[in-house]
């Protein structure tokens, strides 16, 4: 049987702490997404796991509403609920 050294017990806390960042980061990363009325297409793309040219359809044959500024889509995030349901959160 192996023992257990300090310095194990040091790499083990850190790997913890390590994945509790982690955990909190990404916690706080879709709360902010859920406050958000419009997001743009990579956030949707991401929340749905769609690809590019999925989004590009929806938008096209006016499933969901969008915004152009500047060259990047915003898509609204209630006419994503309504279509995707409480896939996107």
């Amino acid at each position: 049987m192996e023992q257990l050294t300090k310095d194990d017990l040091l790499q083990l806390r850190m790997l913890l702490l390590s994945d509790i960042k982690k955990l909190v980061e990404r916690k706080m990363k879709a709360t902010t997404m859920e406050q958000q009325e419009w997001l743009r297409s990579k956030s949707v793309r991401n929340i749905l796991g769609i690809s590019p040219g999925t989004l590009q359809n929806l938008r096209i044959t006016g499933k969901i509403r969008y915004k152009k500024v500047m060259g990047s889509y915003y898509y609204n995030r209630v006419d994503l609920e309504k279509l995707f349901g409480d896939g996107v959160e």
